[in-house]
């Protein structure tokens, strides 16, 4: 297996398990590494209701592909341990980002207890795309200095803690994953801080071929996502900084790193003339 710090990656692929990052969905999105594992994998297992099949086109035609949405861990995991092992490199694809809301935690924990060797790769996640697509930075200075990763509680319980009510009294960006089916209780708990006219993006599928992006008002995300029947594969950024979005001219603020009196290091302030 090769060691993380490495920057390449060899020619023949060490035994052992892969868990990439997929992006949300572009195949141009995959980091260079992600696209070298899954050219030279000998099996690549994928959520397919949650990767494109655009992204599994790249692999040699010898490999095996492996769909995974009807499989559980008790059943993955007796598959990837055959796999490696017959000294295979297997390749498991992960929609956007493992570290995100990818189930990766139980898939390490039982690699790991197996002792099966395994990797893992980052990728983009839904919420840097969203920015990108919507051609904003979730972070801007004097109007807002935080992202908010999270969701609502669901099958999957979020900690008292970290209830949605409190996270949204910090008004930062908020990007609320895995809440579309509770969007209406989303929408109530998010009011109870952000003003009703704060921007939101719904961003439904991501880079895929079908992908669909709405700019609206808090007060209307829940009416839009049951008027389009956003089940599933949303994701809502909730944030002052996607005013921008509607108006590019409306918000001058800018950041201190690139302007001329701010010094640094790299940059030390040049002496006055006078």
């Amino acid at each position: 297996m090769p060691e993380s710090q490495s920057t390449s990656l060899p020619s023949s692929l060490s035994a052992g398990v892969y868990l990439v990052g997929a992006g949300p969905g572009d195949p141009e999105l995959l980091t260079i590494k992600a696209q070298k594992l899954l050219m030279q994998a000998d099996v690549v297992l994928f959520a397919d209701s949650l990767v494109p099949r655009q992204i599994v086109e790249m692999v040699r035609p010898e490999a095996e592909v492996v769909r995974s949405a009807n499989k559980t861990l008790e059943e993955l995991l007796p598959l990837m341990q055959a796999w490696v092992q017959q000294g295979k490199a297997v390749v498991r694809l992960q929609s956007g980002d493992p570290s995100l809301y990818s189930a990766i935690h139980e898939q390490m924990q039982a690699l790991a207890a197996a002792e099966i060797p395994f990797e893992v790769i980052p990728g983009i996640s839904a919420f840097q795309a969203a920015a990108a697509k919507l051609k904003v930075e979730l972070t801007v200075p004097e109007l807002v200095q935080t992202i908010i990763l999270t969701r609502i509680s669901g099958r999957t319980h979020v900690p008292e803690t970290e209830e949605l009510a409190s996270l949204a009294a910090h008004r930062a960006s908020l990007c609320l994953y895995l809440s579309a089916r509770h969007i209406q209780e989303a929408q109530s708990k998010l009011l109870q801080h952000y003003p009703p006219e704060t921007p939101v993006a719904v961003c439904f599928r991501l880079g895929w071929p079908d992908e669909r992006i709405w700019l609206v008002s808090l007060s209307e995300m829940a009416d839009l996502s049951q008027r389009e029947q956003l089940i599933r594969t949303t994701l809502y950024v909730v944030s002052p900084a996607l005013a921008s979005a509607w108006e590019r001219s409306a918000n001058t603020a800018r950041s201190r790193l690139y302007h001329p009196e701010h010094s640094h290091l790299f940059r030390p302030k040049v002496p006055s003339a006078d």
